[in-house]
């Protein structure tokens, strides 16, 4: 009786393969395909090598992220001229100019906020100033109105804002270096006829990629208020208009205290990055039916790391009770936030889909 090897994949199909003592080979139990052992022995041992090599890379090239540059000082002036409104219902909290009031939290809505002085926060590196004005925020959502067939009328005919905030939200900026190697499963599908057969023939494939990509100040939110499916979804800001930080673009806005330290927020960049960096590879892999990850080993050289407070209109209003919030990004204009949907028309379209439908079966019953 063949002895079954159950630590060997096929390299076509994935599918487990056995031995087949009469025809001394490795057999596919799905694809049928055979293989000496020889050539799936030095495939596996590929396979370790590159995975050895890159745990080496990753020893050798891995280190702490440098934050020695993130954040500076309050000066004694700049302090003085900036004020601390702490929200006791969510906690958030906000910093702003002297002649900037606050009059209700802008994650929450609550019309409560206290005033402190500023303490215990790091002074940001560099800032992208607000480019989009309030109108411009107002123009987006009614734009983001539009189109949406299940928004119920009530809600952008009745509905107004009832709050329009603009605010600098902090963020960490990560400097790296990312290596490594991805193995990817591939398939080329072709359909042919042949004499009285339709016949799919489906050809499998390794790809394997290797490189490195430098990453600049990728963007991670240090609020733990905000979203972080919200900032991602507005991104990418125009580096391009950083400049180093002043307090002379506070004026009118306000600024979140970042409450989630650098140390707190690198495991996100480390994700970010690493799926960046397959995400980069798998753009290389063309020609084929499908893609999928099989495999990869990434490491990263950690670098420099900033503190920059980035621009973000947030906008809130209420609708049967419910608080709805909608963030736009201040220097590009790009928008997101629920809707409601109204379940009246929800259900016309589900019924004007499934009618025809219905109609169509009905049809081809009696035809039968």
């Amino acid at each position: 009786m063949a002895s079954q090897v159950t630590n060997y994949q096929c390299p076509s199909c994935t599918g487990p393969l056995h031995f087949d003592g009469a025809a001394g080979k490795l057999l596919c139990d799905y694809c049928g395909n055979s293989y000496d052992i020889a050539e799936v022995e030095a495939l596996y041992a590929k396979k370790d090598e590159i995975a050895k090599q890159a745990q080496e890379r990753a020893e050798s090239l891995s280190s702490d992220w440098d934050l020695t540059q993130a954040g500076g000082q309050w000066s004694e002036a700049e302090a003085e001229n900036i004020r601390a409104y702490i929200c006791p219902s969510c906690s958030a909290e906000i910093i702003c100019d002297a002649n900037t009031a606050a009059t209700s939290c802008a994650y929450c809505g609550n019309p409560t906020v206290v005033p402190g002085k500023l303490g215990g926060a790091l002074k940001p590196d560099l800032v992208i100033p607000f480019k989009l004005d309030k109108n411009a925020a107002i123009a987006a959502l009614k734009q983001h109105y539009k189109g949406k067939i299940f928004l119920p009328k009530e809600f952008s005919a009745q509905n107004k804002l009832d709050e329009i905030k603009g605010i600098y939200v902090p963020f960490w900026l990560f400097d790296s270096h990312a290596g490594g190697d991805v193995e990817f499963n591939a398939a080329q599908v072709r359909s042919y006829t042949a004499g009285s057969y339709n016949v799919t023939e489906t050809k499998h494939f390794k790809v394997y990629r290797s490189g490195s990509l430098a990453f600049e100040k990728v963007p991670v939110d240090a609020s733990s208020k905000m979203a972080d499916e919200y900032m991602d979804a507005i991104e990418p800001y125009d580096y391009s208009e950083l400049k180093p930080f002043s307090t002379a673009y506070l004026p009118g806005f306000y600024a979140d205290k970042y409450d989630l330290d650098s140390k707190e927020c690198s495991s996100r960049a480390d994700t970010r990055i690493e799926n960046s960096t397959v995400d980069a590879f798998s753009s290389t892999v063309n020609g084929f039916t499908g893609v999928s990850l099989a495999g990869k080993y990434i490491s990263m050289q950690r670098g420099k790391v900033s503190y920059a407070l980035l621009p973000v209109w947030m906008l809130t209003t209420k609708w049967n009770g419910k608080l709805f919030t909608f963030a736009m990004n201040g220097q590009t204009g790009k928008l997101i936030g629920d809707l409601p949907i109204s379940q009246g028309r929800f259900m016309a379209w589900l019924f004007g889909i499934a009618a025809p439908i219905s109609a169509v079966m009905l049809l081809i019953n009696f035809l039968s």
